[in-house]
């Protein structure tokens, strides 16, 4: 039978018809889930172990370093100095340093050379005062000297014997003696020269013009060395045989 308007009739559900399943809501998880304890550990744990990881990379120290080159006899400052990160293994592998998160002594004298970006390390300095540095005059042929050498400069002094009697340094060998700025012996060959004063700061220098404008033969020195360094230069220079003095400036680091 059609409707009035010519559309079918709906026919009643036969016998074997089925219903829809009715819709379930799904209920969120509680706090009691154990779903939701595993998930917060794992997170836990990811974020932990990040953080160590992290901490591993950056396991750096700031430690001061000279900006230059820096002789015996040099009194530093924070101008002098400068920050390097260093990466270490242990809390005391970086004992032997000054470190920069930690105060500076008041005044700081090397007792021997430091070389540019060379952690600054304690062995190298003394503190306080610098009764044990003396100045020592050096009289140096204007030919055995750079002309720019001036005060503050680096230089290494060698001690040649032109007689034949030489210095008998400590290993025994005939020849000149090395003193090191921090008051080290040691014999010399001649294929192997080691300079009498090494890394040593010169604290006062006179002009080559003054040499020649007022007739002296002889250009004038002064370096900052230990007590100690200063006697066993001048025992090196007694028991030499008209000794040539010459100086080697050190290129500025």
């Amino acid at each position: 039978m059609t409707g009035l308007l010519g559309s079918p009739a709906s026919a009643p559900a036969g016998p074997g018809a089925t219903s829809p399943p009715a819709a379930v809501r799904a209920s969120r998880p509680g706090w009691r889930d154990p779903r939701l304890w595993i998930g917060i550990a794992i997170v836990a744990a990811c974020v932990v172990a990040g953080v160590r990881v992290l901490g591993a990379a950056d396991r750096t120290v700031p430690v001061w370093a000279v900006k230059s080159d820096e002789g015996a006899g040099a009194t530093l400052s924070t101008a002098d100095l400068e920050v390097h990160r260093v990466h270490v293994e242990a809390p005391g592998d970086l004992a032997g340093y000054y470190r920069a998160d930690a105060e500076l002594p008041a005044r700081l004298l090397l007792g021997r050379a430091v070389g540019h970006g060379e952690l600054l390390p304690r062995s190298a300095v003394s503190v306080g005062a610098s009764s044990d540095v003396v100045q020592l005059p050096l009289a140096v042929d204007p030919a055995q000297v750079p002309p720019t050498v001036a005060t503050g400069s680096v230089v290494d002094v060698y001690v040649v014997s032109t007689g034949a009697t030489g210095a008998t340094g400590a290993t025994g060998a005939t020849g000149a003696t090395g003193v090191t700025a921090g008051g080290e012996r040691g014999g010399r060959d001649a294929d192997a020269a080691q300079p009498a004063l090494s890394g040593v700061t010169v604290v006062a220098v006179s002009g080559a013009d003054d040499v020649f404008g007022s007739g002296q033969t002889q250009r004038q020195l002064t370096v900052a060395v230990p007590d100690k360094t200063a006697q066993e230069f001048f025992a090196l220079l007694a028991g030499s045989s008209d000794p040539t003095v010459t100086v080697v400036l050190r290129p500025a680091g």
